[in-house]
Parts: structure tokens; C-alpha cells; sequence
């Protein structure tokens, strides 16, 4: 007899009943240091923008106050718990942290005048509401900078909230690691629509929290759905070594490029013996690949950058703190954290080659690996925001790429093709369904979402395979310790049960959108261009602009659309030229004004034929935020 409806399964209660009785869970000094320096916290419970929305609630994960159910893994649930603390926290006299306000900590260190801000959220209100608990406990200190530490936007996605533009523009410094406008651009706009996607299964953004739905990502609880914005760096960090003064708050800076984040950096402030390591040193096993998509992390880089860590601050630090989660005191304790943490991603590294070399592919070194007793003893090292398993396999990817070198899998059919034949070997989906259903009682749920998987994919329809299906995914989520795979896995069954749910939130804000570079926009551009249809097409327009810089030339051809700057050879001649000012390029290319308009108003100029651009942009697509994912 199966579970009813929601509840765990035997084999899941028992496994989660197993995972409880850890000799870890003696210790609990997590448990003291994430309520430590603790100065109060807000009466109002909903963050709201100004239509009134609430963007965060404050008070959705007092379940966790509760004993952790069958239905969650016992790690998770107290990583979970432990995240969902919210209010402002002293880390040392002059430096303080907003906690549990939103996916990341916005740190608040205090000058001679006013406060430097160090990644501020992810959503304009949530910082603004964090910004607003600092003052009420330690006064109206004016922002005298911003720090952001790296290119996600949970670290930078706020600052509207904390600071204006003029405020910048009149001198408020805002510092952040070489490439990170590049990157913080790139990553939420290029692929920004299929990462945003992904991220409402990574972070189950879906599904109802409690024991049963969403209980945290590992990393915090869950992100912000508020206003994301971004004001451009004005002083760039390029070197390790780099010291900054701001406001007269010493700071020391180590370049991590290649680690967390394309572009990342961590900051050592000597006058309180402090280190701030961004998102390199966390209460979790990270992500070498994560599962909303990225591009493949170098564990051996992060590996020798926390080794240059330790050997450049440890003998001047007596607190480490990060991004998110709570700070680890005592130096002796911070050397041991940060030398675990550092022996995890070169471990993962090391073993993984190793195995690679034995002839072993992803999916078996994912099976085969396992942590160091010393490591698997360490909260910090668990999976709950990346894991062993998914980490693995990033290595095999980067090193290796998506070929496992069997010919058998070289060209292998699509997904739905694939399944049809599946389904049809495997005596049809009444047979495979049956013997799945078994397998599903035997407690194999890996299994029964592999197989079923072929079922819905040959028939997205059949409504006993989307029921089992569901129900499969829903034991494989309640026996997670892993936040993110604990959501894709129950959003997968909300999808089923439900119906679509949609793309919760964009990254790709206006803001950021606003800070590509032309040669980013253009790129974006090539991007949409629908290639098989615009195979025929050859369209060549280029643009003068009114300040006197060199022209840039867009090329469609061969379904690639190309751009040059300045003229010659690779520029050709054009069909069409235009002469505007760039912010009247943008808004035409973005799609908010017509050429017609613009040349109405006196803003652009024609010369040449300009129905070619009309010809140009008819290629252009638009991309499909609410893919299906668990359906072909």
C-alpha cells in the first residue's frame, strides 16, 4: 500500500528517520553562532513594493520552528532553519549584517561618516527594508559606498534601494571586481530567459512552503521578487593586493576570478581583523554547475584561491563572514573552516580527474564519489545548495564536455524520439507503466522517473503516467538534502499535478538591459536571429552616430548576424545608414520606438532604403520564458 497523497513513503521516512540520528547533529555551535550579535528585527512581516505586492514575507518559514516531518531531510530542514533567522547582527563592533531579508545578507560596515553597503540584495525593496532596520538601531548614517563582491545578482540587484544615481553621480564610490559589469550583464541576458526559467525549479518559487512543498534553497531561503537593479561600478579592483580606503574603512582586496562567480573578490579589513569571503566560503557545498545553468566553475582555481586566502589573511583574521549565512568566529576556527571548505572543492577535483582517467564517465564518477570522513563530519560541507553528485559531473563537463566516448551515445535521438522507440520496446505504456508501479512500491523511485519519463515524453497526455510520475518526483524531493534538487523535483510534480507554472521573475531587468554595452546589444541581437529562416537574407545596415564616433555595421547573412565597428573590408557597404545618438539607437533596437518615429522628431536621419531594416528585424524571435521542462 502506497503513501496517501503528499506523505512520505516508508523507504523515504525511514532513510530521513536514518539521516536524523547523525552524530553531527550533537553539534551546535551553528546553532549559536547564527543567533549571535542579534539586535532586533522588523514588526512587519511583508516586504511590499509600491503597488503594494509583497515581495518577501518575513514570517513564511515559521513552520521550521516545528520537528522536521518525514517529508523533509533532517539536514535540510535544520540548514533551512538556520537560514530563515532574520534581523540585523553585529559581527564585530563596526561591521553588521542583514539577515534572512532575502536570498543573500546585505553587510553594513561603518565609516567616519556615513556606512559602505556591501551587496545589497536582490530586490531594491528588500534592501531598502534592510537599510531602514540598520538605521533603526544605529542611526541615520548616510551610504558613503557600495562594494559589490561579485557578478549575481543576489549581490547587486538592490542597490536602488540604498543609494540613487545622483548620489553616485555626486561621489558615492561603488566598487566592484574587474569584468563585473560584463559578466552581471551577460549572464542575465544572454541566456537570461532560459536561466530564469530554471531557476523558478531551482529555487521553487511555485510551490506553497511548508513540509510538504518548499522548505529553502541551502543557500537561503528563497530570492526576492522585487525590483532588480543595478548602478555601474565607478571604482574597478583588478589586482590581489589592491588596497582601498572608503570613508576611512581600510580595505584589502583578493581577486577570485573563476570561482563562485566569472568575476569575484574577497576583502580583508585589517583594522577589525575581519574577512569578508563573498560567496567562496559558505555554509554549504556550492555550485560547480548551477542546476538554473552557468558556465562550468573551475574547482581547482577555487581550491588554490582559498589556499592564497588563508596564506594571505589567516594570520590577521579573527572572523570570517560571507554573503549569506552566519560568520564563524575565532581564528583557529575560521583556519579550519576555511582550509575544509578549500579541501572540499580539491577534492572534488582531484577524485573526479583521477576517475576520468580510470575511464569512468559523469554519471559513474557521481556514484562512485564520496567526501572524507573528516569533510562528511563538517555542516559546512554538505550538499544542500550544490551537491556531490550534480558537482561531479560539472567536472567530468568541464574537462571532458557533454561526450562520454561511447560511439553508442554519439548520436543518439532527441529526447521525444528516443521515448516513442522506449516505449514501444518496452511493450507500450500500459507495460511500462505496470512494471513501474512496482518499482514504485519497491521504493526504486529514481527508476520509476526515468521510465516514466519516456512514457510522458511519447505521450504527454497519458494521465496515469503524469500521476505516477508526479508521485515519483515527490519522494525524490522529500528525500533531498539538497535545497535546489529537493524544488526542481517537487516543482516537476507541481507541474504535473498543476499545470504550468510560469517563469516566476527575470533578472534580465530594465537596469541591466540599460547597461549593455552596443556590442553586448548587438550580440544579444544575433542571438534571436532566426537562422534556417533567414538563410536567403542578406541585409547590411550601419549606423552613424551624432557625437562623431566610428560607425558600427550590422551584416545579416548566412543566418548570422554580424557587427563591425569603424569601416572597411569587414564593414561592406550598406543597404541602409542611419544617423542618431545612441540612446535613440537603443530604444529603437529594444524595440520602445520606430525608425519612422524617430525621424519624425528629428532624431535620425536616412539614407539608403530603411524598409531594409524593417527586412533585418522581421528575422529577429522572441524567446519563450515558460518552456516546458518536465513535458516535451
Amino acid at each position: 500500500m502506497t503513501a496517501a497523497p503528499g506523505d512520505a513513503e516508508a523507504v523515504v521516512a525511514e532513510a530521513n528517520g536514518t539521516a536524523a540520528r547523525a552524530p553531527e547533529f550533537a553539534d551546535t555551535r551553528d546553532l549559536e553562532n547564527e543567533r549571535r550579535g542579534f539586535l532586533g528585527t522588523v514588526d512587519e512581516a511583508g516586504i511590499r513594493d509600491a503597488d503594494g505586492r509583497v515581495v518577501w514575507d518575513l514570517d513564511a518559514y515559521g513552520f521550521l520552528d516545528g520537528d522536521c516531518p518525514p517529508t523533509a531531510h533532517p539536514g535540510l530542514w535544520r540548514q533551512s532553519r538556520l537560514v530563515r533567522g532574520h534581523g540585523l547582527f553585529e559581527v564585530v563592533p563596526g561591521i553588521h549584517q542583514v539577515r534572512g531579508f532575502d536570498l543573500s545578507n546585505m553587510t553594513v560596515v561603518e565609516g567616519e561618516r556615513g556606512i559602505l553597503v556591501i551587496d545589497p540584495l536582490i530586490s531594491a525593496e528588500t534592501a531598502a527594508a534592510a537599510l531602514a532596520l540598520y538605521r533603526r538601531h544605529r542611526g541615520e548614517r548616510p551610504v558613503t559606498g557600495v562594494l559589490y563582491t561579485h557578478s549575481h545578482a543576489d549581490h547587486f540587484g538592490g542597490v536602488k534601494g540604498i543609494v540613487g544615481v545622483e548620489e553616485v553621480a555626486a561621489g558615492v564610490p561603488v566598487l566592484a571586481p574587474e569584468g563585473f559589469l560584463e559578466h552581471a550583464v551577460s549572464e542575465n541576458v544572454y541566456a537570461g530567459t532560459a536561466m530564469s526559467r530554471r531557476a523558478t525549479y531551482m529555487y521553487g518559487a511555485a510551490l506553497p512552503k511548508g513540509p510538504r512543498g518548499q522548505i529553502g534553497s541551502g543557500l537561503g531561503p528563497t530570492t526576492s521578487t522585487g525590483r532588480v537593479t543595478l548602478i555601474p561600478p565607478t571604482l574597478t579592483i583588478a589586482r590581489t593586493g589592491q588596497s582601498e580606503t572608503v570613508d576611512g574603512i581600510r580595505m584589502v582586496f583578493q581577486m577570485t576570478p573563476g570561482t563562485e562567480a566569472p568575476a569575484e573578490l574577497n576583502i580583508h579589513f585589517p583594522d577589525h581583523a575581519a574577512l569578508c569571503t563573498a560567496e567562496n566560503a559558505t555554509h554549504t557545498l556550492h555550485n560547480l554547475l548551477t542546476l538554473r545553468g552557468a558556465q562550468v566553475r573551475d574547482p581547482h582555481d577555487w581550491a588554490r584561491y582559498l589556499t592564497e586566502t588563508i596564506q594571505l589573511f589567516g594570520d590577521a583574521t579573527d572572523v570570517v563572514f560571507a554573503s549569506h549565512h552566519w560568520p564563524v568566529w575565532g581564528r583557529e576556527d575560521a583556519l579550519t573552516f576555511l582550509s575544509e571548505q578549500r579541501d572540499l572543492y580539491a577534492y572534488l577535483h582531484d577524485q573526479t580527474l583521477r576517475m576520468i582517467n580510470q575511464g569512468l564517465t559523469g554519471p559513474e564518477i557521481a556514484e562512485e564519489m564520496r567526501l572524507p570522513p573528516a569533510l562528511e563530519r563538517a555542516w559546512h560541507t554538505h550538499g544542500y545548495y550544490g551537491s556531490v553528485s550534480h558537482n561531479a559531473k560539472a567536472v567530468y563537463q568541464r574537462y571532458m564536455g557533454w561526450f562520454d566516448g561511447n560511439p553508442a551515445r554519439l548520436w543518439a535521438h532527441p529526447p521525444t524520439e528516443a521515448a516513442t522507440r522506449y516505449v514501444d520496446f518496452m511493450g507500450g505504456a500500459d507495460e511500462v507503466l505496470r512494471r513501474a508501479r512496482q518499482s514504485y512500491a519497491q521504493g526504486d523511485f529514481r527508476w520509476v522517473a526515468e521510465v516514466v519519463g519516456h512514457v510522458l515524453f511519447a505521450d504527454p497526455d497519458d494521465s496515469e503516467a503524469r500521476a505516477l510520475q508526479a508521485d515519483a518526483l515527490e519522494q525524490l524531493g522529500y528525500g533531498s538534502e539538497n535545497g535546489t534538487w529537493r524544488n526542481f523535483f517537487l516543482t516537476g510534480a507541481h507541474e504535473l499535478r498543476h499545470g504550468p507554472v510560469g517563469t516566476s521573475a527575470s533578472t534580465a531587468s530594465e537596469d541591466l538591459i540599460n547597461t549593455l554595452t552596443l556590442d553586448q546589444l548587438f550580440d544579444s541581437l544575433a542571438i534571436r536571429v532566426d537562422g534556417p529562416g533567414s538563410w536567403d537574407a542578406d541585409v547590411t545596415v550601419r549606423w552613424r552616430f551624432t557625437d562623431g564616433r566610428d560607425p558600427s555595421t550590422l551584416r545579416l547573412r548566412n543566418g548570422v548576424l554580424t557587427h563591425v565597428r569603424g569601416l572597411g573590408p569587414a564593414a561592406g557597404e550598406p543597404d541602409v545608414e542611419i544617423t542618431l545618438d545612441e540612446p535613440a539607437l537603443r530604444a529603437l533596437l529594444l524595440g520602445r520606438t520606430a525608425l519612422a518615429d524617430l525621424v519624425d522628431r528629428g532624431r535620425a536621419g536616412v539614407s539608403g532604403d530603411p524598409a531594409r531594416l524593417a527586412e533585418l528585424t522581421a528575422h529577429l524571435t522572441e524567446p519563450d520564458p515558460d518552456f516546458a521542462i518536465v513535458t516535451p
